[in-house]
Formats: structure tokens, C-alpha cells, sequence
């Protein structure tokens, strides 16, 4: 239970502000799944993707925005979650929306780095 309120919480946090202050834009979290700790952020628009094109040999490879999931995985760990993020679909690859599939691990415990006290 605790890790479905926090993750709810994150989730609100990471769509209506993380991504409107960086992206200028607010993507839906839709698609809980019953455990209440994975949910998908659909993306109407994708500003990162805007004036891109993939070439044919790339539509089955690349995912050109995946670096907005290694920004999540890094943000969240901040505040001490685990997750794994990963693309569902893409624009880029004829989807109607960009959709990304977060999942939330665990609580990472506070922890001092190697050889400071």
C-alpha cells in the first residue's frame, strides 16, 4: 500500500510538473495495472520528436526519445524509488501517441556513499 500512494503521488508530480517544466507539456497517466504500482504517460506531443523523421532501416530499432526514460529512472531515484521505464509506442513509428510504461520496483534505502561517514 505504501508503494501504490508513493507511487501515485510520483506519478502526479512527474506528468504535471516534471514534464511541463522541461518539455512544456502534460502527458495522461493512464493504464494502471491492479497493484497500482505501473501506469503509462501518453504523450499527444512529443517535443523532442517534432521535426523528425526515421529512416525505414531504423523504425524497428530505434526508439529516438528514449532518453526521457533514463530521465525518469534518474529523477525518481532522487527521491529513493526504483523504477523501470521503457516505450510502448512512438510517433515516430505511426503510433497515434507516444507511450511510455513506467513500473515501480521498490524504495531504494538512504545510504552514505563509499568512504564518506
Amino acid at each position: 500500500a505504501v508503494v501504490s500512494t508513493q507511487s501515485t503521488g510520483a506519478a502526479e508530480v512527474l506528468a504535471k510538473q516534471g514534464f511541463r517544466m522541461f518539455l512544456g507539456i502534460v502527458p495522461e497517466i493512464k493504464n494502471w495495472n491492479s497493484a497500482r504500482d505501473e501506469f503509462s504517460l501518453i504523450l499527444t506531443e512529443n517535443p523532442l520528436s517534432e521535426f523528425v523523421e526515421l529512416p525505414p532501416t531504423c523504425t524497428d530499432s530505434l526508439w529516438y526519445s528514449n532518453m526521457i526514460c533514463g530521465v525518469i529512472r534518474g529523477a525518481l531515484e532522487m527521491i529513493q524509488m526504483d523504477v523501470k521505464c521503457w516505450f510502448v509506442n512512438d510517433t515516430l513509428r505511426g503510433a497515434d501517441a507516444t507511450e511510455i510504461r513506467v513500473k515501480f520496483i521498490k524504495i531504494l534505502e538512504d545510504a552514505m556513499p563509499a568512504g564518506e561517514d
